[in-house]
């Protein structure tokens, strides 16, 4: 049922050139994952296992995770843990929460998902800036999008903008906003691709004014960003997979591991391979 809902996982190999990169941290290889949406109904045992061992056979220097770790209430996290305490990299993993990661107040969802992973070694920031890969690209990890609490002049305009650096950021909104920075790399989940894809057309949801007349109602309320304004879950849909410049900035955007009703069409869940470069 799974692979019916989702299909075979993907893994996308990219190289992304990186301005002022120090000779060192050439051939640098990340490996990212994104909105598992682990709750025993949107991603197999089986994919995630699969997921973990190709982020392991990669052998990565950093492991970055962007956001959407659970779907509803956040008891499912502690499974969760469970499995992801299998992933190696040689400079730890590093972490981004999403909106479902702080949908549920009364849980205090925030505060158990991110004592959870912090308690397996996952480093959970939060308009923060890490140095795994050194003081020459700094890693900044941005408050999720729709909280109060994002804000991304506080934590930019601590960097050197003469020094590349990273960004994690579960929302691709957020490059539209970051374009006043540099950001080499922004890496970003969220979209699950558009889940329904038209090959050679793009994702259903840019075309949804058109269709959403011509659809049934029984049938829309299965497939979430057809339940009402698609803008409310993203309005950059134009980057909802894959590799975009944005201004003089770069975007991927992962397609995810978890899913939802009615599954994915032609837009095969993702474990993302980067290979930076100069």
């Amino acid at each position: 049922m799974h692979w019916l809902l989702s299909g075979p996982l993907s893994v996308e190999q990219l190289t992304v050139n990186i301005a002022d990169l120090p000779a060192s941290l050439k051939g640098t290889k990340l490996v990212q994952m994104s909105d598992l949406h682990y709750d025993g109904l949107r991603l197999s045992e089986q994919m995630l296992e699969k997921a973990i061992a190709i982020s392991n056979e990669a052998e990565p220097d950093l492991v970055v995770l962007t956001g959407d770790y659970i779907t509803d209430e956040p008891t499912p996290i502690h499974q969760l843990a469970l499995r992801l305490k299998n992933l190696q990299s040689r400079l730890g993993i590093y972490a981004v929460l999403g909106n479902h990661d702080l949908r549920y107040r009364t849980h205090d969802s925030k505060t158990e998902v991110t004592k959870v992973l912090t308690g397996i070694g996952i480093k959970v920031l939060w308009n923060e800036i890490a140095y795994p890969l050194g003081e020459e690209l700094p890693l900044v990890g941005l408050a999720e999008f729709w909280s109060r609490e994002f804000d991304p002049t506080s934590v930019m305009n601590q960097l050197d903008s003469t020094k590349p650096c990273i960004v994690l950021s579960h929302n691709p909104d957020t490059a539209e906003i970051l374009q006043k920075w540099r950001v080499d790399l922004q890496l970003s989940g969220h979209s699950h691709g558009g889940q329904i894809i038209l090959p050679g057309i793009g994702p259903v949801v840019i075309y949804y004014k058109k269709l959403i007349c011509k659809i049934p109602r029984k049938i829309r309320r299965w497939i979430p960003f057809l339940r009402g304004n698609p803008a409310k879950v993203m309005r950059h849909w134009e980057w909802a997979q894959g590799f975009h410049r944005v201004g003089k900035n770069q975007l991927y955007v992962n397609r995810g591991l978890g899913t939802y009703p009615p599954g994915r069409l032609f837009c095969p869940p993702e474990v993302t391979v980067i290979t930076l470069e100069n």
